[in-house]
């Protein structure tokens, strides 16, 4: 695990304030999951990083995953968890545990981690409060001897349409808001969002400063494994089309790349794994993810 030496801080304090000024009054959304989410040390520096931000002015929204977690807890419920193309196929039963772990216990953790670190947060549900207004994700083809079908994945949905003003109203009133990913559908089903997808949605209809994407991997790699430090969209697609982007990273890059068509400012895939990763990115020269801009 990395972790900020005396040097290393003393060069953040030395450097932030031009970047606090900048980020000053400023919608920052992170999407917030994977290995930082489940340990206790990196999750609180999470809450600290995110209280930092708040202090200095901004106005930081996360949009929370819960992946594994929902995965135990169906486990222990004796149900096997299936996905396709990294989507979980979500029955009618499945789609409650899915609220229930997002909402009532990742969530609630998030919040009242803040809290301890002196924040004032909020729990927000993309359905519940209608964030989120989806519709069911149908658009996933399988050829099977020249022949297309439709895979049902169930209660998967993908954004329709964003109502922010909520997610303002929280952050007027000094609040931090903490999103889950599910969506308001037709009928009032409840659809469960991929969390970098939801991410990219909210930052977009926010016209947020930047959109950061916690990973488990130091961020997008050559292929050499070395981290790209900064990719253009030209760039970005090139590498996915050479093969070099492959995987669960090509939905986050066109996260990435869509939230800056629709008017975010910046974009970064960046390590959670990393102590402070928050706080290296947005308030150092170098930063520490892979910035993706036009």
């Amino acid at each position: 695990m990395i972790k900020i030496d005396s040097v290393v801080r003393a060069k953040i304090l030395s450097e932030a304030l031009p970047y606090m000024q900048t980020y000053n009054s400023k919608f920052i959304v992170i999407k917030y999951g994977g290995h930082a989410m489940v340990n206790d040390n990196l999750s609180d520096k999470f809450a600290q990083n995110i209280v930092m931000l708040h202090h200095a002015g901004m106005y930081p929204i996360i949009v929370h995953g819960g992946g594994p977690q929902i995965g135990d807890n169906l486990k222990s419920q004796g149900v096997e968890s299936k996905f396709y193309k990294g989507l979980r196929i979500t029955d009618k039963e499945t789609i409650k545990v899915v609220e229930k772990v997002l909402y009532e216990i990742i969530n609630f953790k998030i919040v009242q981690n803040i809290k301890k670190f002196g924040g004032k947060s909020v729990s927000l549900s993309g359905n519940k409060d209608s964030i989120i207004f989806a519709k069911k994700l149908t658009n996933i083809f399988e050829t099977d001897s020249n022949i297309e079908k439709i895979i049902d994945l169930g209660f998967v949905g993908e954004p329709k349409e964003i109502n922010p003003k909520i997610i303002i109203d929280e952050c007027m009133n000094g609040n931090i808001p903490v999103i889950t990913p599910l969506g308001l559908g037709d009928n009032n089903i409840t659809y469960n969002i991929n969390a970098d997808t939801a991410a990219g949605s909210i930052a977009s209809s926010l016209n947020a400063k930047s959109l950061l994407m916690l990973t488990d991997i130091a961020g997008v790699l050559d292929e050499n494994k070395n981290l790209i430090n900064q990719l253009n969209i030209s760039h970005a697609n090139k590498l996915i089309n050479m093969g070099v982007i492959q995987g669960g990273m090509i939905p986050k890059i066109m996260t990435c790349i869509n939230a800056i068509k629709n008017g975010v400012e910046k974009t970064v895939i960046l390590d959670g794994r990393v102590e402070n990763a928050i706080i290296l990115e947005l308030f150092t020269e170098e930063g520490i993810g892979t910035l993706i801009n036009n």
